[in-house]
């Protein structure tokens, strides 16, 4: 039993960077991309490259125009 506990735990800690992302599989995660692009979904599966496999994807793309007379930056 105490083997159980031990093996729950040890499954359950994070000590590198991918065991934070096998703790989020069938987890809604957000994912910043380049160029100001957002992913949020529910993570099925990913590698050891993090191509990863995400379902209901909701995609956001930011745009930045710059206001030519006070040169204030306009998020979209």
């Amino acid at each position: 039993m105490a083997d159980d506990v031990e093996q729950q735990q040890t499954t359950n800690t994070v000590e590198e960077p991918l065991d934070l992302i096998r703790l989020s599989l069938d987890e809604r995660i957000y994912v910043k991309m380049r160029n100001d692009r957002e992913l949020r979904g529910r993570l099925h599966a990913y590698d050891q490259h993090l191509n990863m496999i995400l379902g209901d994807v909701e995609e956001t793309v930011t745009t930045v125009e710059i206001d030519e007379e006070t040169y204030e930056e306009i998020y979209k």
